[in-house]
């Protein structure tokens, strides 16, 4: 490439006075037609030009071959039908004819949905050709089912001015019944229901499709949608924690895959204000720490009442001048009992306030699934002891009329180091407990519940039972304030009681017989919580039905773990016969897998605006795929026809030197510059004067 270049001698400001000082006196006398005035100024004009340094450049260069990419796509829609041995096919062909074009260099760029965006080509694009410059692309060339989540909307967005072509793998008419989650709550309350909105699609039918509805395993719901259907799926939330709801839509012949057949959704449930009832018998300073305790929790609502005026006080002033609240005890323990989730008697004694049949009601309460606890003073040694009343039926320990008056260590017993409750309590981990003293305890027999605390000489000081369908909790002692009061280093106080209260209520997480398992990413973890002291191998039965056993190892007292990566994505069944959990491997509905039928259009926008062309490579399915001759062009005109698809002839070329050839340098410029000089002295002198006329 020729081209004249400029050096000044000077700099830029002294070389234009020096001009403008040369120039602008010879401009004006051949303005006033001064005879050898443009002799003098092609002189001028070379004396500048001399200054100037004028030379010659001469580009060497080299031309470079155009990129164009081929972005094969691998994702999890193109392994469906034969849509893998298509895309190979035309992977070898593209391949042989790219490489009859010398001017072409073919960079591959691979696309697998490694994520739930789904399939996103442009992004591997953009970053398959982050090394080039956007002037040397010649295009781009995707293999694809049309399934692409990411099309630039613009071509400014695309990041290079070029023809984009893609074939499309699949055939027309193809068929593939899906479910379209529209509305998918997380989160429930528990006893309450959540609504599910979906709709089946099931393109060239409109049968009426069965639909199955399970919760946790087990079959709640079903019937048939018509497709294209909005459908509104109201779902109880039955327990706190995972429900794990699956809808699943009955398969048909010939539809490409029934992976979006079903679909999983976890709701988690949970306690709308978990209510409890605290009734201290009398003023003492345990009360103001259960009080604490259960305030300080925000998912609970605490309804209060001691008794501050028993039967023997009464002095006979008129209700209605007593400053005091009645205790509504028909209200509580008849009308309102089953709104509670949690009784708690706290140094209560049977004064006569509470007739037989409210402890009765109270037995019945909890046997239908409610939660008693009661915190022990030295009333329960007495003969008005709670023991004596109608909930004598529920207690797992019974007085013996003992009381340890005496200070003594609490400690965590063999069971209650496997119980959720107390397992890991802070101090519970060395010998002696890492926290301070009780001074008082209740002494029972007749043990029919789980001892998870012992205080002195090894006696039960918190016992835990279950009681058909409810739970009762009896601690044994009014001295745990001491730890909230941090007698001698006090004690975790807030956590006992708090794990307490929420083992009584059914907290997920505290249950000390459970499997729990959790997925994330390609692993699957699984928890077995047990109070026994081994467990049984768990079954693990996979999205296409296959079952595997795993044999768990025990990581503490009381918790079981095991961990493997299974490899297939989808919802996962684990049970050890009696106990079942679920999981779901990967996302609960791929978005891969969402819409699998090909399709040109997604493409269709962006390839016409660049000039390329989208097509497909075969019709039906026993048809050999047809792939278009391949062409390199130049301009910005139309890259595709009928039978042919190009790329652009950029004309890129790198630069390997430069030659420099000064004008006025040497003996060259010397005799040029006095040519000039001597032209314009001739010109005004002797050569070119004006003869007179005759």
């Amino acid at each position: 490439m020729f081209s004249i270049v400029w050096s000044p001698i000077l700099s830029s400001l002294w070389f234009s006075l020096l001009s403008l000082g040369i120039i602008l006196p010879i401009i004006a006398m051949v303005i006033a037609r001064q005879r050898g005035a443009l002799y003098r100024l092609i002189a001028a004009i070379a004396l500048i030009a001399a200054l100037g340094n004028p030379s010659f450049e001469i580009e060497n260069r080299e031309a470079l071959k155009d990129i164009v990419a081929l972005v094969i796509d691998h994702s999890g829609s193109q392994s469906l039908s034969n849509r893998s041995d298509q895309t190979n096919k035309t992977i070898d062909a593209v391949k042989k004819k790219l490489a009859n074009l010398p001017t072409i260099d073919v960079r591959t760029i691979e696309v697998n949905d490694t994520n739930d965006d789904g399939t996103l080509a442009f992004h591997a694009l953009q970053r398959g050709l982050s090394d080039v410059a956007p002037e040397r692309i010649g295009g781009a060339l995707f293999i694809t089912d049309g399934q692409v989540d990411d099309v630039p909307k613009s071509i400014e967005a695309l990041g290079f001015k070029a023809p984009v072509h893609a074939l499309i793998t699949g055939y027309e008419g193809e068929r593939d019944r899906r479910i379209e989650l529209i509305d998918t709550p997380q989160f429930g309350i528990v006893a309450k229901d959540q609504l599910i909105r979906l709709r089946i699609t099931d393109p060239g039918s409109n049968a009426p499709i069965p639909v199955t509805v399970r919760r946790d395993g087990q079959p709640i719901a079903g019937g048939t949608a018509q497709p294209g259907k909005l459908i509104s799926l109201p779902i109880h939330i039955e327990h706190g924690g995972p429900n794990v709801i699956e809808i699943e839509a009955e398969p048909v012949n010939g539809e490409l895959t029934t992976i979006n057949n079903k679909v999983v959704i976890t709701i988690e449930g949970i306690r709308d204000r978990l209510k409890v009832l605290l009734v201290s018998g009398i003023p003492h300073p345990g009360e103001r720490t259960w009080r604490n305790t259960l305030k300080s929790d925000a998912n609970v609502d605490l309804v209060h009442f001691t008794i501050l005026r028993p039967p023997e006080k009464q002095d006979g002033t008129p209700v209605n001048e007593l400053s005091l609240i009645a205790f509504p005890t028909r209200e509580l323990f008849e009308t309102k009992i089953a709104d509670f989730d949690l009784i708690i008697f706290d140094r209560y004694a049977d004064l006569a306030i509470l007739p037989p049949a409210y402890f009765g009601n109270i037995v019945r309460y909890v046997r239908n699934g409610g939660a008693l606890l009661i915190a022990a003073g030295p009333e329960f040694a007495g003969s008005e002891s709670p023991a004596e009343t109608p909930l004598r039926a529920l207690l797992p320990a019974f007085p013996d009329g003992d009381i340890v008056e005496h200070p003594f260590l609490p400690r965590v017993t063999e069971a209650g180091k496997r119980h959720p409750v107390t397992r890991d309590l802070s101090g519970s981990t060395t010998e002696p407990p890492q926290w301070g003293e009780w001074t008082r305890q209740i002494s029972t027999g007749n043990i029919s519940g789980t001892a998870i605390m012992s205080g002195d000489a090894d006696k039960p000081l918190l016992i835990l039972r279950h009681e058909n369908k409810g739970r009762v909790a009896l601690l044994l002692s009014d001295h745990a304030w001491l730890w909230a009061r941090n007698f001698r280093g006090g004690g975790p106080h807030l956590d006992l009681l708090r794990r307490l209260g929420h083992w009584l209520m059914k907290e997920p997480q505290l249950e000390e017989e459970a499997i729990r398992a959790t997925a994330q990413g390609t692993r699957l973890t699984i928890e077995r919580q047990t109070m026994a002291d081994a467990v049984k191998p768990i079954t693990v039965t996979s999205p296409n039905g296959q079952i595997q056993s795993v044999t768990l190892q025990s990581v503490k007292p009381g918790l079981w773990r095991a961990e493997l990566s299974p490899g297939a994505l989808g919802l996962y069944r684990i049970s050890d016969g009696e106990l079942t959990a679920f999981a779901n491997l990967g996302p609960a509905n791929p978005r891969e897998f969402q819409n699998v039928l090909s399709t040109p259009d997604r493409l269709a926008t962006l390839v016409g605006a660049t000039g390329g062309s989208v097509r497909r490579i075969a019709r039906h399915q026993d048809e050999t795929p047809l792939i278009p001759s391949i062409l390199t062009m130049s301009g910005n005109g139309r890259y595709a026809g009928n039978d042919f698809i190009a790329f652009k002839n950029t004309g890129s070329s790198t630069l390997l030197g430069l030659s420099h050839w000064p004008i006025f340098t040497g003996l060259a410029g010397l005799a040029l510059l006095i040519a000039s000089l001597l032209t314009g002295w001739l010109g005004e002198g002797i050569g070119f004067k004006r003869q007179p006329k005759l």
